[in-house]
């Protein structure tokens, strides 16, 4: 196990009890405050640990890393350094915050260098070059399946010979707490009708997990499933916004465009690799056989218990979904792998969404299309309102943890067209 996993290591930074971030986690993020820029920060309890203070100090010496990586308003220096750096760093700063150290507690670092998170505004953690979403829960896509297409024949005969994915829009990908526009676009209202143009009516949430990447190889140098998890620094909450009107009139013969690209969440701390290895299971069978450079060995998907709840405006929320990360057919190692199998080029920052992950049975499907399967379920909310897809004023707020270890949340708003 890695030493900074340590079930049993205590900080003395006083943790609540309950908390998504105690010194077994310690995610990365950007924040900044009335009095100081954006600058890199960790979570720890409900304080936020000052790296660009504690760089200046003397703290972070020897990492082979400079103050323009701490002094900065996105992760992508600390990230471009690569694995080893990176987990080197996070190990560090659990030495600093161990409740046997005094180091910064002997100086009067202890006192500046620890923000409350109560004061911090937090940003997009990552400048994102390139967006990739897969489809890789087969719960969901077999349900999608059974909704649009012959329910005896879910799946398209490539779903389980490959990850399946299509890429996004970089540019519209937000941080939690940022409000999202209902989009418009083309909507066929009727089969026989032509199309209109309107505000869409059915917007729907996809509750997803997304990994960020470390610098990858050379253009024309695929990287193995053997390899992956050196490219793969960590995973942040994600809700991809789905226009489902819009979506279902476009998507072919392409695929998702207009429907998908107006919005996605993210959650503003990245939870690394590293810190989620004791959350380590094993995946599904996967039949029939995958090709070789799809195989893997060992535990590779991860035990995370995940939720979304619907908050309607002024009023009480509604846990509508809860699923695990466990449920993917597909694990991040076999989605790098494919993704870079024809030789694509992986940059520092660049994200690989899961795709909406659904368990097997009803309260656990992570998408409002499932959850009402089609509209064709309301959702009872407790203000005796219904919800069949998201009205304006809702916010999402997904969350996910286990163990002792958790992501905070993404939330959004959607506001009116």
């Amino acid at each position: 196990m890695i030493e900074a996993n340590n079930p049993n290591l205590k900080s003395w930074v006083e943790v609540p009890e309950g908390s998504d971030f105690p010194i077994q986690n310690l995610p990365f993020g950007i924040f900044s405050t009335d009095t100081l820029s954006p600058r890199v920060g960790v979570a720890i309890g409900d304080k936020v640990l000052d790296l660009q203070n504690l760089y200046e100090g003397g703290f972070l010496a020897n990492l082979g890393m400079s103050k323009t990586d701490f002094a900065t308003s996105t992760l992508n220096g600390i990230i471009n350094h690569g694995k080893a750096s990176s987990s080197a760093l996070r190990n560090r700063i659990s030495e600093l915050l161990r409740s046997d150290s005094t180091e910064l507690t002997d100086s009067t670092f202890s006192l500046t260098c620890l923000i409350e998170m109560s004061d911090a505004k937090m940003h997009m953690p990552v400048m994102v070059g390139d967006y990739t979403d897969c489809y890789s829960s087969e719960d969901h896509a077999r349900n999608v399946g059974k909704m649009f297409r012959d329910p005896e024949n879910a799946l398209l005969p490539n779903w389980k010979h490959m990850p399946v994915a299509y890429h996004g829009r970089a540019s519209s990908i937000v941080v939690s707490g940022t409000q999202v526009k209902r989009p418009h676009g083309q909507l066929k209202l009727a089969d026989d009708q032509p199309p209109v143009y309107g505000a869409s009516r059915l917007l729907d949430f996809e509750l997803e997990m997304a990994f960020i990447t470390h610098p990858g190889k050379g253009l024309g140098e695929p990287i193995t499933t053997y390899e992956a998890e050196d490219f793969i620094f960590g995973i942040v909450l994600f809700n991809d916004w789905s226009a489902r009107d819009i979506q279902k009139w476009e998507y072919i013969p392409l695929g998702p465009f207009l429907g998908k690209n107006f919005a996605s969440s993210i959650s503003p701390w990245v939870v690394t690799l590293d810190a989620l290895d004791p959350y380590r299971v094993s995946g599904p069978n996967q039949d029939p056989e995958v090709l070789p450079y799809l195989k893997y060995d060992g535990p590779s998907h991860y035990d995370l218990d995940l939720e979304v709840e619907i908050v309607p405006p002024n009023g009480q929320g509604k846990v509508v979904c809860r699923s695990n990360f466990k449920h993917m057919y597909w694990n991040m190692r076999q989605q790098l792998a494919h993704h870079t199998v024809n030789g694509c080029n992986i940059r520092g920052g660049d994200m690989i969404a899961s795709g909406t992950i659904s368990g097997p049975e009803e309260g656990s499907f992570g998408s409002m299309l499932e959850i009402s399967w089609k509209g064709t379920k309301p959702v009872l909310m407790p203000d005796g309102s219904e919800r069949k897809f998201i009205q304006d004023g809702d916010t999402v707020v997904m969350r996910a943890s286990k163990g002792l270890i958790g992501f905070g949340e993404v939330s959004g708003e959607l506001i009116p067209a």
